[in-house]
């Protein structure tokens, strides 16, 4: 309502022009006081306040109580108030919906809060657990490393005595042997002293027992003599007198003579059936088969470790059987344990092994074809079976196609591809080669199987080092019984070291720079190895095969261009 007092509403609408007001008394109000002079009067709260308002407020009232629109300007009014009430309750639903959202926001982000921190808790209680966890497995770790180098030391000191204690051995040893061989030269000595002695002065009589000896001596040789000539002489002029005796000497000698001649040709006929069946062809290099004459020089071997079980075991098990044997071609590089894999296989297997080699038969020439026959037929007589291996196997069995052969060696190649045609139950053959390219194809037609030999790892070089260093250095001077000497250092660590330089090696080129080794203790004033001398050895030995694996890429690349050039000149 207040347009009642004058004040426009939102319309721009007046209740009506203002009312005059009376003037002010002078003293009423805004007057001086009694003796204040020119000083302002004080104020107060009502000091302000324009009465004017109330008078346009009466004068509208009493205009709109004479007014005939006076019902309808009160209903306004009560509309307007009830309008004003309707807003001001949806503002305060507004603000009550507004506060209810601003708690439920604030709920929500005290969950978010609370969720974070629960995470956060977690994550910090994972990141101790695991923090917890790496210090414990830190501490086991220390544990262990410590129980390690305690071990170690105990080991160390453990291998120090031991070394000590077989120094002092060796000491004792060497002590007590040139204590007994000075003993044995002054007995040597004593003896030959008074044996010298007990000759001077009993050597008038000794002279006297040797005239007196020499003279029976010679009385008995005159009189057998003529004893001798008495008899002969006698016994010629009996025999000859009488022809009954010379008749009967004359067939004595004559049946003699037909004995020897008829015990020659037997003996003979005899030896060769023996050394068919017993003996050692010429072209088997080396056998366990057990000869006649190698009976006394060769005991049995012991068997060895398996190198490939699953060719031993089906080769153990064919003989048992008694099946058909399968021939194996081993191809690599030289010295890499063909030769020992094939003993090896035979040992384990129970039977007995013949080593022969490609290079022996192209020289024999037409002798070939009978050689070969006679190995073939001599494996078949072994009653253990026999593992034939042919080392180097390229040498003889060539491509006939291809390759420039001679006839003998032809009708060589054509011997043993009979006698391999097909699967045997007496012997099994193993060729070993280098270049296995250069087969027949009937070679590798009669092929079962094939191993390849490559050359060793580092781990497989490491127990070769460590192998051969025990064998050719080692154990020679720790026995004591050759002039070889060790000088103190780490073995192990020295064995690793060469295993990792020597990449590329054979197991032969090992064992070579093991011998190598021995030789340079040998050769040296005190006869002793140290460190040094193994690591220019080695330095040596690496260059060596370095050439070595230039010549064979030199020599593969001229056989390439002798191929190329072959090739061209056949397309030509």
């Amino acid at each position: 309502m207040s347009w009642l007092f004058g004040i426009k509403g939102p319309k721009g609408e007046g209740a009506g022009p203002p009312l005059s007001l009376p003037p002010a008394q002078p003293g009423a109000e805004g007057g001086g006081d009694r003796g204040a002079g020119d000083r302002p009067a004080p104020k107060d709260k009502w000091s302000n306040f324009d009465p004017t308002g109330l008078e346009r407020a009466a004068k509208a009232a009493r205009e709109l109580e004479h007014s005939r629109h006076a019902k309808e300007a009160l209903s306004l009014a009560q509309m307007q108030e009830q309008t004003l009430q309707l807003e001001q309750q949806s503002k305060l639903k507004e603000y009550e919906a507004a506060v209810e959202q601003l708690k439920s926001e604030q709920i929500r982000v005290q969950a978010e809060e609370r969720r974070k921190t629960l995470n956060e808790e977690t994550r910090q209680h994972q990141a101790r657990a695991q923090y917890q966890d790496k210090l414990a497995r830190q501490r086991y770790e220390d544990q262990l490393r410590q129980q390690q180098l305690l071990n170690e030391e105990n080991l160390r000191k453990q291998e120090e005595s031991v070394q000590k204690q077989e120094a002092i051995r060796r000491a004792t040893v060497e002590r007590e042997m040139e204590l007994r061989h000075k003993n044995e030269m002054l007995r040597v000595e004593a003896e030959a002293r008074a044996r010298a002695k007990a000759e001077r002065e009993n050597a008038d009589i000794i002279r006297e027992q040797i005239r007196l000896k020499a003279a029976e001596h010679r009385q008995t040789i005159l009189e057998s003599i003529r004893t001798a000539g008495t008899l002969f002489g006698e016994g010629f002029r009996a025999f000859v007198t009488d022809w009954d005796k010379v008749t009967a000497t004359v067939a004595g000698l004559t049946l003699l003579a037909v004995g020897v001649y008829s015990a020659k040709n037997a003996t003979s006929v005899a030896g060769r059936y023996i050394e068919a069946r017993l003996g050692k062809p010429s072209l088997v290099r080396e056998t366990s088969r057990i000869t006649v004459l190698e009976a006394l020089r060769h005991p049995l071997q012991p068997s060895l470790e398996a190198r490939v079980r699953d060719i031993a075991i089906a080769t153990r098990n064919t003989k048992k059987n008694r099946s058909l044997y399968r021939n194996i071609l081993m191809y690599g590089p030289p010295g890499t344990g063909k030769t020992l894999f094939a003993k090896k296989l035979a040992l384990h297997s129970g039977m007995d092994y013949a080593i022969m080699t490609g290079g022996d038969v192209a020289p024999m020439g037409r002798d070939g074809v009978t050689a070969v026959h006679k190995v073939f037929d001599w494996a078949s007589t072994s009653r253990r079976g026999l593992l034939l291996f042919v080392d180097e196997a390229d040498a003889f069995l060539r491509k006939r196609a291809t390759e420039k052969i001679s006839e003998d060696l032809r009708a060589t190649l054509n011997a043993f591809l009979h006698r391999t045609g097909q699967h045997s139950s007496k012997f099994m053959l193993v060729l070993a080669s280098n270049q296995p390219e250069q087969f027949d194809w009937a070679i590798n037609d009669r092929i079962d199987e094939m191993v390849n030999f490559d050359l060793p790892q580092l781990e497989e070089r490491e127990r070769l080092v460590r192998m051969y260093f025990d064998k050719y250095v080692l154990k020679p001077a720790t026995e004591g019984k050759q002039r070889l000497k060790l000088a103190q250092f780490d073995y192990g660590k020295k064995c690793s070291e060469i295993a990792r330089l020597t990449e590329g090696m054979s197991g032969r080129e090992i064992s070579q720079l093991a011998v190598a080794w021995q030789a340079m203790a040998y050769a040296s004033e005190d006869g002793v190895l140290t460190e040094a001398m193994m690591d220019a050895r080695v330095q040596d030995a690496i260059q060596q095969h370095q050439q070595k694996m230039q010549w064979l890429k030199a020599e593969r690349a001229g056989l390439e261009g002798s191929q190329t050039l072959l090739l061209s000149a056949r397309a030509e």
